[in-house]
């Protein structure tokens, strides 16, 4: 499945910094607002040691991860929902992405100008909160005039559409995003067609100096804070450096300077996986001697979804699945041993699949 995350933020915070780290692509970074006019779109993989690990002992010609995509998207102003800094091409822009990732400003530099003047990582994500917020609140006002004049006929359903509603433009009147104002069953259609803007997940990463990028600062704990209620997530980088280690030609160089810094690994793979996490998603693994490959299915799927992943008519024709965990296939090494130690399980249409299984699908169309 397709996974597209959103870089926002206001200028000059490092978005296009900590793009260039995540994509190697080379989008401007520059040290003026606006720098970024047009959305880079750049293609990562996701990190995966399993897919690896799986490699070495299958032997296949290819090896193929799962990917994301990431946009990034010029930095948003105060007035970007009437328009201003060319606030509505930058809104539409993000009402595509599937998942925010909010970058903030947590470190003093001199050399590096702040759209308003000073560090205050509150205000700026409150800036950009309202933005979103005014956006959806006109986004509602514009369904809610849709479902009133329906409602007219005095149909049950679209009165219970328009309190709905008016419940939710109230949510957001008060400052609270879409995303913690609960959704029944019966108008989650509904909610996922008005593609609301702060209904979408947020990570909110914290851009700090080299020397925060362990443990954050004042600044960083100051947001985790603010955000504790939102149910969203915060991980503290320097864009920078990871911009350098990025640069490094070989992955030995890399993994050097990460230690150098005390960090276990890249913070890049850091945000990748914490992504991963907040669109509930997992990974399942094929492996044959053509190709060991990383598939990537939402929390709670079951097996046939799992197979359509790959391709429409396995979902369709779906007759089992067979399926290794990952430890079990470390432990034995190959797959006939699995199959002798009789760990290779056989499961029908109602499997969940779990993160890490290695899966073949029968089918038949």
């Amino acid at each position: 499945m397709g996974l597209k995350c959103g870089i926002v933020g206001l200028p000059n915070v490092g978005k296009s910094t900590l793009f260039n780290a995540l994509t190697s692509a080379g989008a401007l970074a520059a040290n003026y607002p606006f720098a970024t006019k047009e959305p880079n779109i750049g293609v990562i993989t996701v990190p995966d040691e399993r897919l690896n690990e799986l490699s070495n002992l299958v032997h296949p010609l290819k090896i193929i991860p799962t990917t994301v995509d990431i946009v990034d998207i010029a930095g948003l102003i105060k007035g970007a929902s009437q328009g201003e800094g060319l606030g509505n091409q930058f809104l539409a822009t993000i009402r595509e992405v599937d998942a925010i990732l909010h970058v903030v400003r947590c470190f003093d530099d001199d050399n590096v100008v702040h759209v308003d003047g000073s560090v205050n990582p509150i205000r700026d994500k409150e800036i950009i909160d309202i933005e979103l917020g005014l956006k959806d609140l006109e986004t509602l006002e514009k369904r809610i005039d849709k479902a009133g004049k329906a409602a007219k006929t005095g149909k049950r359903e679209d009165v219970e559409v328009v309190n709905w509603l008016t419940q939710l433009k109230t949510h957001l009147l008060a400052g609270k995003p879409a995303r913690s104002f609960e959704v029944p069953d019966t108008h989650a259609d509904l909610m996922r067609e008005m593609m609301l803007l702060t209904a979408k997940p947020v990570l909110y990463v914290c851009n700090v100096d080299e020397a925060s990028s362990v443990s954050g600062n004042a600044y960083s704990a100051l947001l985790q804070q603010a955000v504790a209620d939102e149910g969203a997530g915060l991980i503290c980088i320097s864009a920078a450096i990871e911009s350098d280690i990025a640069a490094l030609d070989t992955l030995e160089e890399r993994m050097e300077f990460v230690k150098d810094l005390g960090l276990d690994e890249p913070g890049v793979n850091r945000v990748i996986r914490a992504g991963y996490d907040l669109l509930h998603l997992i990974t399942y693994f094929t492996a044959g001697e053509k190709e060991v490959r990383a598939w990537t299915v939402k929390k709670g799927s079951k097996a046939p979804q799992a197979a359509g992943v790959i391709h429409t008519d396995f979902e369709k024709g779906f007759i089992r699945a067979e399926v290794i965990k990952y430890n079990d296939y470390m432990k034995y090494r190959t797959e006939a041993a699995v199959k002798e130690a009789g760990k290779m399980a056989v499961e029908g249409k109602e499997y969940v699949v779990q993160d890490g299984d290695i899966m073949h699908f029968r089918f038949n169309v």
